[in-house]
């Protein structure tokens, strides 16, 4: 989604500073801090003391600090403090031209060097109902300039020290403004001064990890911290900027934070891509769509056109209308904490802070909605044309044709159009990532109830052995992602070399858009190459018709085909009876009680088949 460093607004960083290149190796005792660099024994490897002056902490330090618990709904947000007015870093292309596709309400003073601009944009965020700002932090071992001051040090570290005086200044006023967390822009694992790409696994790519997060922390005392049961908030980027990952980074990071400040941990949220236990989760590309795998992103609208080098694309804001929708998504199934994305990333259009192209439009309506998310209030289910229906499809062809499910590509759930066995289909087929899949998103008015039972029937081609199942965004937070990827039970294929009918029963459904593109369900395969040309979504159930005084009552039952349903009716909601057993070829189709046309009052009651 954002940019990364050596991406042309990154360059004013690699070209502005005097950059030292360290080569990193195995290290001694990674969770402790020194005053002085540390050295292995073939004195080629630096481990750095911190950066700043808030380490080797105690108990002490924390007194009167206040904490977030998870009864509180929070709202944060990414702060870019990395623009500067006077060096033109982050503003200015290498071609001369502007690198911003919006821009702020005003060019002066417009410096992460500037404690008044930051003052302004606390007080803004303040405005816009922000708890918690996200200084996103490029900061990384071979960045630091060897004797230099920390204000003569690249932007992620000078940027700081005027950010900590504006928010002192602002709380001796009296001003409750956001406190600090942390977003941690991992793109330095791959784009860096060393021109090394991380490896997690190793010793000192460990360090280099908890290096760069502890730098952070070291220039930003602890007052300021934002702490969610006493543990200050950290924010993951993307995983895949690292050449390999495993939980020992999560671990080594714990373990040194620990050693170095006072024994707090850190409470890390980590974005959908890391495989790791954390603490929260979330996924990047609010902006594109609401996700909500824990921890909600929304944004309000997309467009990166002044960044040299990207394929067009363009989420219209649609003059506020659009993060509108995204909130009142948040609202009916809101999460404890919300990330606003972004407060400021001009770049690429997803700015809600004051610009010269909407004003203060989007701070007011932030403020709205961020107002309504800690009252609690939930809005009415949204109306649309699949309200009260029972039934959502797709067929898969190269052209699909979609009836309030709409399949998705992503960049890992590729689909090719083809024919197979006489059939218009689709085939999923393999990427770089292990497993294929298919992914699918649910028309939002076809949702009818926070947690939800639904049956999915999928007509496949078993074309080889292997299994099938469905992966959807649940509500058991045990499940993979905080419930975003629940698996269905598989089905065995056999390699018959005919087309079926599969049916999965997903009970717990949330369907909050959670997945990938913001999917609500994933076919997933393995390694297998299925061929699929249909997908539906069913809620089992009977949905009245119409009455004719001659025929009797009509009904539509929606259900698997080739189970058996029981009707049963009743004259007083008391006593029930068998009215018939039906066994449906079609997912739906009509029953007429004949009965109904005497009757004074009948009511009627589905009995789902045995599961």
């Amino acid at each position: 989604m954002r940019s990364v460093p050596g991406e042309s607004r990154a360059r004013f960083w690699h070209h502005g500073c005097a950059l030292v290149l360290l080569l990193l190796g195995t290290l001694s005792n990674p969770g402790a801090s020194a005053d002085a660099a540390t050295f292995v024994a073939d004195g080629t490897h630096a481990f750095h003391a911190p950066i700043g002056p808030y380490t080797s902490l105690s108990e002490s330090d924390f007194v009167g600090v206040p904490t977030y618990t998870a009864t509180n709904r929070l709202v944060v947000t990414p702060y870019f403090y990395w623009y500067d007015v006077f060096s033109g870093e982050h503003l200015i292309d290498s071609d001369g031209t502007d690198a911003l596709t919006d821009h702020p309400a005003t060019f002066t003073g417009f410096s992460y060097r500037s404690s008044a601009w930051h003052r302004q944009q606390l007080l803004d965020m303040a405005d816009a109902g922000i708890d918690v700002a996200l200084p996103v932090y490029w900061g990384e071992p071979s960045s630091r300039i060897d004797g230099r001051p920390v204000s003569q040090q690249p932007w992620s570290y000078a940027g700081l020290t005027p950010l900590v005086e504006a928010r002192d200044a602002l709380v001796a006023q009296g001003r409750t403004v956001p406190r600090l967390g942390m977003f941690y822009d991992t793109s330095t694992l791959q784009f860096n001064a060393a021109g090394q790409r991380i490896d997690l696994t190793t010793p000192s790519g460990r360090q280099w990890f908890y290096e760069s997060v502890r730098d952070y922390f070291s220039l930003i005392p602890p007052r300021h911290w934002a702490m969610m049961e006493g543990r200050p908030v950290v924010f993951l980027y993307a995983a895949g900027f690292a050449t390999r990952h495993d939980p020992s980074c999560l671990e080594t990071l714990a373990a040194g934070f620990a050693a170095d400040f006072g024994g707090r941990r850190p409470y890390v949220v980590r974005e959908i891509s890391w495989n790791v236990e954390a603490d929260q989760t979330y996924a990047w590309g609010g902006a594109l769509g609401f996700k909500n795998p824990g921890v909600a992103s929304l944004g309000p609208g997309y467009d990166h056109s002044a960044v040299p080098g990207r394929t067009p694309l363009v989420v219209p804001r649609e003059d506020g209308a659009y993060f509108e929708r995204q909130w009142l998504a948040c609202l009916r199934r809101a999460p404890r904490m919300v990330m606003v994305e972004t407060w400021n990333e001009f770049h690429e259009g997803t700015e809600i802070a004051h610009s010269r192209e909407y004003g203060r439009q989007y701070i007011a309506l932030n403020r709205r909605y961020a107002d309504l998310y800690r009252q609690g209030f939930r809005p009415p289910a949204l109306i649309g044309p699949f309200t009260g229906k029972r039934l959502v499809e797709v067929e898969l062809a190269a052209t699909n044709r979609s009836s309030g499910l709409l399949q998705l590509e992503s960049a890992d759930g590729v689909t090719q159009a083809s024919i197979v066995a006489d059939s218009p289909c689709r085939v999923m087929v393999g990427t770089e990532h292990a497993s294929r899949y298919l992914y699918l998103r649910i028309d939002d008015s076809f949702k009818w109830a926070e947690v939800m039972e639904v049956v999915v029937l999928v007509e496949y081609f078993d074309g080889k052995r292997g299994t099938l199942r469905v992966e959807f965004d649940g509500s058991d937070p045990t499940a993979p992602f905080s419930g975003a990827y629940s698996p269905s039970d598989a089905l065995a294929l056999n390699g018959t070399g005919a087309w079926g009918t599969a049916t999965f029963r997903l009970r717990g459904a949330r369907f909050n858009n959670s997945q990938n593109g913001g999917a609500d369900l994933r076919l997933s395969s393995g390694a297998t190459e299925i061929a699929v040309r249909r997908v539906r979504v069913l809620r089992e159930g009977l949905s009245a018709q119409r009455l004719d005084p001659e025929s009797g009552f009509e009904m539509q039952l929606t259900a698997v085909p080739g189970r058996d349903y029981r009707i049963e009716t009743s004259e007083n909601l008391v006593d029930w009876q068998l009215g018939t057993t039906l066994r449906p070829l079609l997912p739906q189709s009509r029953y007429i009680d004949a009965a109904a046309a005497t009757a004074v009052a009948r009511w009627y009651r589905l009995a789902p088949p045995d599961r």
